[in-house]
């Protein structure tokens, strides 16, 4: 039985303080929480229910709630910390870290982001989405999570929500707050989602990066070597076109590109957003056309309830097309070989 968010047996967490076992089959389990107030408590207790009732002989479960102590979170925190899969871990050559970006605002990016994020976690892989786009974050939108990270001795885990880890500046602030930073704040601000976040082990992580590029996507390159670039882009040429002048910053930075994905496409014989933005992007770019995203309501409609389409309906068309996206995106990890890594001196 695994922790929900930090994704790990209860046991090596300290969290399990006892079980007992009575007559006529019952059992009664003692877990004492992280934080007063678990957000996922009753998932938990599901969770221990159902595994322990699948023991033989067991009747009957009750689970009781304790608190960790101070030290005993403090402990917790030290053990994430020197976990190998921590943090900075994420740069393991094995994830594949894809940066999502787009060259104006509008094209849904954030989007396309969640969608894949959850193809990939429904197909076995273990992902994490960064929402890198501090003044425009809609990741806990469309996600459907209004509640801020538990926070152990300084580090935190990222808050699950339809198998997907997530981290975004969304979940400490009200949704009308603005977030107003520039350059060594986003910088930090990174840092801080890679560095003091227990990410534990990812098979893929996904960033959704701001409009156009700057100073997130300088970090970026500081901190994720390794990440390549999605470009989201509309149909219509102005769209495309300034996608395709972020694309090439991006490149000429030492971001490769892996590919375009091409959004609202179609509509019948008179195509809102125009046609074949998505095909002159990547030539722009010489990058490949994975594939086109249909201008389909329910997308908009679901993203809107907090439950990506490909969640909500997996059968549906647009959730075949998110299928067929996320297997042609590029697999085995980009080469580092005079790429400066960030390295520390501890």
């Amino acid at each position: 039985m695994h922790d929900p968010e930090i994704h790990q047996p209860l046991t090596e967490l300290g969290m399990v303080a006892g079980v007992h076992a009575h007559r006529a089959g019952t059992v009664t389990v003692d877990l004492t929480l992280t934080t007063d107030g678990c957000p996922l408590r009753a998932r938990i207790e599901d969770d221990v229910t159902a595994a322990v009732r699948a023991v033989a002989g067991v009747r009957d479960v009750r689970v009781r709630f304790g608190l960790m102590s101070q030290s005993q979170r403090q402990d917790l925190a030290r053990r994430l910390r020197s976990s190998r899969a921590h943090g900075f871990g994420i740069l393991d050559p094995d994830v594949r870290v894809y940066a999502v970006a787009s060259g104006k605002g509008g094209v849904g990016k954030s989007t396309v982001t969640a969608n894949l994020a959850v193809t990939l976690a429904m197909a076995g892989q273990r992902v994490g989405v960064l929402d890198a786009d501090v003044w425009g974050h809609s990741i806990p939108q469309l996600f459907g999570v209004r509640r801020a990270p538990v926070a152990l001795g300084g580090m935190m885990p990222p808050v699950d929500a339809h198998g997907v880890r997530l981290m975004s500046t969304g979940f400490f602030v009200d949704d009308d707050q603005p977030v107003v930073w520039r350059g060594p704040m986003l910088h930090n601000a990174l840092e801080q989602f890679l560095g003091d976040v227990h990410w534990g082990e990812l098979d893929v992580l996904l960033v959704d990066l701001p409009p156009g590029t700057g100073d997130v996507t300088i970090s970026l390159l500081e901190l994720l070597p390794a990440a390549r670039l999605l470009v989201v882009t509309t149909p219509q040429p102005a769209a495309s076109a300034v996608a395709a002048r972020a694309g090439r910053m991006a490149a000429d930075s030492g971001l490769p590109v892996a590919g375009v994905i091409e959004n609202m496409t179609g509509g019948g014989r008179m195509p809102l957003f125009g046609s074949g933005g998505g095909r002159r992007l990547a030539s722009a770019l010489g990058a490949p056309l994975l594939g086109g995203v249909p201008l389909d309501v329910a997308i908009r409609e679901y993203g809107d309830l907090g439950v990506p389409v490909a969640a909500r309906e997996p059968e549906s068309a647009s959730a075949q097309v998110f299928r067929r996206l996320a297997a042609a995106l590029p697999r085995g990890g980009r080469r580092l070989a005079g790429v400066a890594l960030p390295l520390s001196v501890i």
